[in-house]
């Protein structure tokens, strides 16, 4: 599946997080998910790219500490992709998951917090480039 990450729009530039040994979580990720799902979650993704700061609920949520959740459904599933914002403009995220209950899951956050702190230490190494 192809997103257009580094595409510059309106309200954000999409980067995708990147490992330094090189996997991407996000793009795992979403070839595990249904076709479907993943054509609403890049949709999510261009809405988050056009929209940035201003993307509400119900598409997209603050979560905590920086990190925000969007959202997509498919078949009874709740699919939701981490995020954070870095510098003026450039929104990266960070991985999905599958949400079973009302709260996101302090493993997500803590997961999503600790690429964001990597991401920010070194932008370059952590940064997907299709």
């Amino acid at each position: 599946m192809r997103i257009h990450s580094g595409a510059h729009l309106p309200h954000g530039r999409v980067v995708i997080y990147r490992e330094s040994e090189g996997r991407v979580p996000l793009l795992e990720w979403l070839e595990r998910v249904p076709v479907k799902a993943q054509d609403k979650c890049r949709v999510r993704i261009e809405r988050l790219a056009e929209r940035g700061h201003e993307l509400r609920r119900p598409e997209a949520a603050y979560v905590r500490d920086g990190i925000f959740e969007f959202r997509a459904r498919h078949l009874q599933v709740s699919y939701r992709l981490a995020y954070f914002f870095h510098g003026p403009g450039m929104i990266v995220p960070s991985h999905g998951f599958a949400k079973q209950q009302d709260a996101v899951p302090d493993a997500e956050i803590e997961r999503a917090l600790t690429r964001m702190r990597r991401f920010t230490a070194s932008p370059e190494q952590h940064t997907h480039e299709e």
